[in-house]
């Protein structure tokens, strides 16, 4: 008697089933092999091409007395923990402003979301043009007359980051507010009035109220804002290229230069691997409190 219902069970949405085989063999093909076989050849010694030639840990020894690689981790986290802060702060704020009923909501939305819908390459471009100190904000403001006035990030080793950082919220703070807009929007409206028969101001309501109900908005954009950090890259690239000297070196770059134009594939493998522990860091947690609270519950 109990075989009928998991039959019926099975052959449930058997269509869609079916249809979705070619993806979760994709997915395991590319994704999970691919990333199995990064982790294995990151213990051989293999340099332009893969060899199963095991040196234990030797290139995890090399890649943390690698200057290079310590000054990378080092960039990524200083410009993680801005980012992240800034990102969600600013993404938040602007969507309480919009969140208000004001004019012209859809206009603003549009324009704060359209850095969003550029590439990083794109992105990098614009940014390295207006900081650029003979064409950009330093030379307009002296235009205008104050001929002292200096202004150029890029070019200076210990104010790159904040170069990087001025690119990276403007594109990624409109996407953080379109989350948080929908968060806003999600909140019960008899909440709003309860407060205000209370004669609670609107900041502590925000603070005290709304804020905690938004935990599961937070700690997704928390995820999805680390992840992008980690995988940081393109926007480098088109910036500075790594420069001045090593002062905005990032852990992808150091991958890529080194799988393929050092051509030392274990090398890279073995910076990868740390780049995916990172990744699984921020992810267990993020699954855990998602779906394990939820269980619990």
């Amino acid at each position: 008697m109990s075989s009928k219902p998991m039959r019926k069970r099975m052959l449930r949405n058997v269509n869609a089933k079916i249809a979705a085989i070619p993806m979760i063999i994709t997915t395991l093909v590319v994704f999970v092999g691919g990333t199995i076989w990064s982790v294995v050849y990151a213990f051989t010694g293999s340099k332009l091409l893969p060899k199963l030639k095991f040196v234990g840990f030797d290139q995890f020894d090399r890649l943390w007395s690698n200057s290079r690689w310590m000054v990378s981790i080092e960039n990524l986290m200083w410009y993680g923990i801005f980012a992240l802060v800034f990102t969600i702060a600013v993404g938040f704020l602007l969507a309480v402003l919009l969140d208000q009923k004001i004019r012209f909501e859809d206009t603003f939305r549009t324009i704060l979301l359209y850095p969003f819908a550029l590439s990083f390459i794109v992105t990098g471009l614009v940014w390295q043009w207006l900081l650029n100190p003979e064409l950009g904000i330093q030379a307009v403001v002296r235009g205008m007359g104050w001929t002292s006035f200096t202004f150029d990030p890029l070019y200076t080793p210990e104010l790159v980051l904040v170069g990087l950082l001025m690119a990276g919220l403007w594109q990624g703070t409109g996407f953080v507010m379109c989350i948080m807009l929908a968060g806003l929007r999600g909140i019960d409206e008899d909440i709003w009035k309860a407060s205000r028969v209370d004669g609670i101001s609107k900041w502590k309501t925000y603070l005290f109220v709304v804020i905690p109900m938004m935990r599961p908005v937070f700690i997704t954009t928390l995820v999805i804002v680390a992840a992008g950090i980690i995988k940081l890259y393109d926007l480098v690239v088109a910036m500075t290229s790594g420069g001045p000297g090593n002062s905005s070196q990032v852990p992808a770059m150091y991958v890529y230069d080194y799988m393929f134009q050092a051509q030392n594939l274990g090398q890279g493998l073995a910076a990868s691997t740390m780049m995916l522990l990172s990744v699984l860091i921020v992810l267990i947690p993020w699954a855990y409190l998602e779906f394990g609270g939820k269980k619990r519950g």
